[in-house]
């Protein structure tokens, strides 16, 4: 071997076909033969899986050998003599792909994209010697796919896609010779299988075998265009192919975050874009239409309130709206609620708008409600608050700690990654009350009582130190308060919070063992955390357990709390926030309100804003009268949804920016149609801080406007004198308001698709791993705060016995208005359904299937219930997605008193048989 003077990597020479190449370092003959631009027919192989080697289409011949190889797994050795152009080899390769194609029927309609017919075009194989087997009719029981086993040649890609890169083990091989056939699960019909819909074997099947649902796919189109996911903070890149103004189908790219891999939601829930129910038009409320604050929306006719009106007198009727009431209260009398949705430019419009045109901090978005605890606590200990490294990191790592998430549903590709490290002997931990799929792939699974991360975690710590596995030079060189938690531990013995956190003592000093003597330990966590009043707590002993083991500051070890929405992180970032400006700049600091008083040519209020909770407590109170909303639905999304819902019809003026009839529009005086994500070009920071670039693939229906474009148009009637011409433009004004991206350049991103921030100068790489030399505190040390245990705000008693945990589920997502309008995912879970353990169920004589009533102090509803013995018994998981049994009518709006995040986690309920 040589080395590669370029690269520094070993290099094999070899001739092909009589030409002498070179093949780097663990690459095998055909894939160097790709990169020397000579065609080798291959269908079993693809660059994203194992090679298998089982279609034998890529076989060549090797000089002095006496059988042919297939070249996808076969390596070349120096000096060597392939020939993939051979008599022998042509030979055998026009056989394979004669004898495969015989196996698909005469006339059958493939993918225009199908890699069996590219190959035979290519080798000119054409006509019919053999019979075709008999195969099954195709199967259409799965709402997402369609599986037609009569263009199957069993290749084994959808089973390597779903087995070894998806880790959902659904797929397999059945009978062996010429009865061999794919199968899911037991033989059962796909619909009926435990297929999460991931539509990963959709997107690796070389012949249409597997196609989405509707045969969309075997369309022609018009276009391709590269975006991004608009659900989780995974932020997966992928295509979306158009036809006639309409998305056909979707398919993963390879991003940094998700290298082609997708969900259900990713891949199927588009076409919510098309629903009947878009607002097409701006709309006025009637004027003998009251507000009720009950919510008796009328879902077959939701628009029987209002009226249509052009864009001319709904935006000034907006304003209009706005000024009386700022001109009666002053700007304390006003709010605003941005989406994390939208992009960042519009975000960070949005906020801008409020604080210059209205002239308050009453600024805020959902973070509020998810991870406000999580960025308080990072933002105190360590200066940031984002994660400190990507998801990617757990290859790099030998111990992954999950706590308080159930990501095969909230993040499933993150999941995919958390599966695919535990099978490569990484260690997985997971921590939750709720035993959920990924516990399975766990090396320890700790099912702790809800309500006790704070006693769990502190005895965790107190095992690392009574076992002497603290980071005695890294306590010492980068922290400062280590004597002080260190004292505040002593009472938190393992032994002694065993009981309360329903952990044996010896699991957490084997827990504690295993996580701060790796050599990289990284922690993700969620909203299981997040969402308490000591949700700030708990994340506070999390980063104590980090910092007193090492294990930040380097690749493969640190702390990252998973995003729920597609661009929370980047709303956060541009100051979509009551107390901060963009980059997290306090708004009561002086010298920042003066920076931002000169960029945007203004006078700022030097108070911090309310946050969500806190402005409907204000309205209800009669000091806030006027809001702005902004593709949020705090209607749906907000605790003690009866407060909430009371709160936004007591309002004198409500102006909602939205793409449905949503329950918060309901209560609107004035309607705007908006875009939704792919009718907009814009940039999203996902989880792991890549600012990516979501690009616009179909225009708006109807008499709908971009975002962007509704929110100028308001700043225009607000009397605010801006100048932009597109994202661009805003985008170019960010980078000077946030040094964390100032290197980021629009054209780059066009170019790359995703830069990680900080990037401070252009030309920089960006910086994946943060804080590898100091913490953005300002003497440069992370901060060790102890964290005492105390309790949710409402326990259980005699009258309301159970707990409640809400959530989200795999097929839908926040509120529900996307999801629930995409047809796909809205017929996999059609239903609200309530999970029960199957001993409970079997207390109060109710079967699976049936329906129960649920009761908080706030209120109740009605719902189905399904067993699920992942809750412990006296435990009920509802999801929050359902308007027909909204679970934040249960909800607790206590708050954590730093986050200021209201208690979705836990709240005493009633259950009982409807």
């Amino acid at each position: 071997m040589a080395a590669n003077p370029s690269t520094g990597t070993a290099t094999v020479s070899f001739t092909l076909n009589g030409a002498p190449v070179t093949a780097q370092a663990n690459e095998t003959i055909l894939q160097a033969a790709q990169r020397h631009g000579v065609e080798i027919p291959h269908l079993c192989y693809s660059d994203r899986l194992r090679a298998d080697g089982n279609c034998r289409a890529c076989v060549v011949e090797i000089d002095g050998e006496r059988t042919l190889a297939p070249s996808c797994c076969r390596y070349p050795s120096e000096g060597m003599s392939v020939a993939s152009k051979s008599p022998r080899a042509a030979t055998a390769q026009k056989l394979v792909l004669e004898l495969l194609q015989s196996d698909t029927p005469e006339g059958l309609s493939l993918t225009p994209h199908n890699e069996l017919s590219h190959w035979c075009e290519k080798l000119q194989v054409s006509g019919r010697r053999f019979p075709a087997r008999q195969q099954p009719e195709p199967d259409r029981s799965h709402p997402a796919i369609t599986v037609s086993l009569d263009a199957c040649i069993q290749c084994g890609r959808c089973l390597r896609a779903c087995r070894e890169e998806q880790a959902n083990d659904v797929i397999g091989f059945y009978h062996r010779g010429s009865r061999a056939r794919i199968i899911f699960d037991m033989d059962d019909p796909m619909g009926q299988s435990s297929c999460v819909g991931c539509g990963e074997c959709v997107q690796v099947c070389p012949t249409g075998a597997l196609m989405p649902a509707g045969d969309v796919g075997r369309q022609t189109i018009d276009r391709q265009v590269d975006s991004v996911c608009p659900y989780c903070g995974v932020g997966c890149q992928l295509t979306y192919h158009v036809k006639d103004n309409r998305i056909q189908f979707v398919e993963g790219r390879d991003g940094p975050a998700n290298h082609g891999r997708l969900c259900v939601k990713g891949r199927y829930g588009f076409d919510y874009v098309n629903h009947r129910q878009r607002l097409l038009t701006p709309l006025i409320r009637k004027a003998d239409a009251p507000k009720r604050p009950e919510m008796d929306m009328d879902y077959d006719n939701p628009l029987r309130d209002f009226r249509e009106a052009s864009w001319e007198e709904a935006l000034q009727y907006a304003a209009d709206g706005l000024k009386k009431v700022l001109d009666s209260r002053g700007p304390a009398g006003l709010a605003g609620f941005g989406s994390a949705k939208g992009s960042n430019e519009e975000a960070y419009l949005f906020q801008k708008l409020i604080r210059t045109g209205l002239h308050t901090n009453n600024v805020d978005h959902c973070t509020r409600l998810c991870h406000a605890s999580s960025v308080a606590a990072l933002l105190q200990m360590v200066g940031s608050g984002a994660v400190t490294n990507p998801v990617a990191d757990v290859d790099k790592c030998e111990v992954i700690v999950l706590i308080g998430s159930n990501p095969t549903s909230n993040h499933p590709v993150a999941a995919s990654f958390f599966k695919n490290a535990a099978r490569a002997g990484k260690t997985l931990i997971v921590m939750d009350p709720r035993k959920t799929d990924i516990a399975r792939h766990a090396h320890h699974f700790l099912q702790f009582h809800p309500d006790t991360d704070v006693a769990m975690l502190n005895a965790i710590m107190h095992a690392v130190i009574e076992l002497d596995l603290v980071d005695k030079a890294f306590i010492e060189q980068r922290t400062e308060g280590y004597e002080a938690l260190k004292q505040h531990l002593q009472e938190y013995t393992p032994e002694r919070m065993a009981p309360i956190c329903g952990i044996p003592a010896e699991t957490l000093y084997e827990v504690a063992r295993i996580y701060a003597s790796s050599k990289g330990s990284m922690i993700f966590w969620g909203m299981g955390v997040s969402q308490h009043v000591h949700g700030t707590d708990n994340v506070r002993c999390l980063i104590d357990l980090a910092l007193i083991s090492g294990q930040v500051g380097r690749e493969g070890c640190g702390l990252h709390p998973l995003r729920g929405q597609n661009n929370v992180q980047g709303a956060s970032d541009v100051g979509l926030m009551p107390m901060v400006y963009p980059d997290y700049q306090r708004v009561d600091n002086q010298d920042a309100r003066h920076r931002f008083e000169a960029l945007w040519n203004t006078t700022l209020d030097p108070d911090p804003g309310l946050t969500v909770v806190e402005i409907m407590h204000a309205i209800l109170d009669g000091e806030i009268a006027g809001m702005y909303i902004m593709g949020e639905n705090p209607a749906m999304s907000d605790p003690n949804l009866n407060h909430a819902r009371q709160a936004l019809a007591s309002l004198e003026h409500l102006v909602v920016q939205d793409i449905f009839m949503t329950e918060t529009a309901h209560y609107a005086d004035v309607i705007l149609p908006a875009s939704a994500f792919p009718e907009k070009t814009g940039t999203f920071t996902n989880t792991d801080r890549n600012v990516q670039m979501g690009r616009q693939a179909i225009d708006p229906p109807g008499q709908a406007r971009q975002d962007l474009e509704i929110i100028l148009a308001m700043a225009e009637r607000l009397n605010l004198n801006w100048d932009y011409n597109g994202p661009q433009d805003v985008f170019n004004e960010m980078r000077r308001a946030m040094p964390s991206i100032a290197g980021i350049t629009w054209e780059r991103l066009k170019k790359e698709s995703s830069v990680t921030y900080p990037c401070r100068k252009e030309g920089d790489p960006g910086q994946p791993v943060i804080f590898q030399e100091r913490f953005l505190r300002a003497d440069g040390k992370a901060a060790l705060v102890p964290a005492h245990y105390s309790h949710a705000d409402e326990l259980p008693d005699d009258a309301y016995p159970c707990i409640l945990i809400t959530g989200r589920q795999l097929e839908h997502w926040h509120t529900g208005a996307m999801t629930r309008r995409a047809s796909v995912l809205n017929n996999l879970e059609p239903q609200p359904v309530a999970m029960l353990h199957p001993e409970h169920l079997q207390q109060i004589g109710v079967q699976s299937g049936q329906a129960i009533i649920l009761r908080s102090r706030r209120g109740e509803i009605t719902t189905r219930v399904r067993s699920d013995s992942g809750v412990t018994p006296g435990q009920v998981f509802l999801p929050f997605c359902y308007y027909e049994a909204a679970a934040n009518l249960l909800t607790n709006e206590a708050l954590d008193p730093d986050g200021k995040i209201p208690e979705f986690k836990f709240c005493a309920v009633q259950v009982e048989p409807a």
